[in-house]
């Protein structure tokens, strides 16, 4: 018969299809693994447990607001050891570690690589919870800066090649007059243009434009 923990993670795909933030548990303690999941369900987050490192891993990343609670010691692949991984493969993940044994070293190790919080067992669980809820929110951060990078590109995506150049221009600080020189066309062709630009890249000012160029990192690029 399957644990409570092991029922949980075989059907946990299916009820995380809303934006409820979903928290991973890797823990090869049954015990411990089940006792946070009942914490974390009673807050009110999805979750899914994992066995290992390798378990998890083999888990396709959320599209939700996340974090995962980790074990330090881990079979095979230890918590550092999927910290180090994951900060190739999903960096923005949040990352709270829990162990039996206040490490110094591995403590330093874990919060050099970026882990939220380390919570040596047996810990409160306010504690964890903090920690779950700051990690749900970075991760929801995270997540609606990747959301408007993505809407950025597909409006910088829809402008054609004159209207990139008048961007990049725009944003340099070039006068109509100077674009209009340097592209050898007539200042009112800048200006329509420039409407064009500011229409599809849906900005309201110049100001907004410089940043929104700023996000896509195009002041590093030439001009088109």
């Amino acid at each position: 018969m399957l644990s409570a923990g092991e029922q949980s993670h075989g059907s946990a795909h299916a009820r995380t299809s809303t934006d409820t933030p979903l928290v991973f548990i890797v823990d090869d303690d049954v015990s411990m693994r089940e006792s946070v999941e009942s914490l974390v369900r009673c807050a009110g987050w999805h979750c899914e447990t994992f066995a290992s490192a390798e378990e998890f891993l083999a888990r396709p990343r959320a599209g939700v607001p996340s974090c995962l609670v980790l074990d330090y010691r881990l079979p095979q692949l230890d918590g550092l050891g999927l910290q180090k991984r994951l900060a190739a493969e999903r960096a923005r993940l949040p990352i709270i570690f829990m162990t039996y044994f206040g490490d110094p070293a591995m403590a330093v190790e874990a919060m050099k690589g970026g882990a939220l919080e380390l919570l040596v067992k047996p810990f409160c669980d306010d504690a964890l919870l903090a920690a779950i809820h700051q990690g749900i929110a970075r991760s929801a951060a995270a997540l609606r800066r990747d959301a408007e990078l993505r809407r950025l590109w597909h409006c910088y995506d829809s402008l054609s090649r004159r209207e990139r150049q008048i961007m990049a221009l725009v944003v340099a600080g070039r006068l109509n007059k100077q674009i209009a020189s340097q592209l050898v066309i007539s200042e009112i062709t800048v200006k329509a243009h420039r409407g064009h630009v500011m229409h599809k890249m849906q900005a309201d000012s110049l100001a907004q434009l410089v940043n929104m160029a700023i996000k896509l990192n195009l002041e590093s690029m030439p001009v088109p």
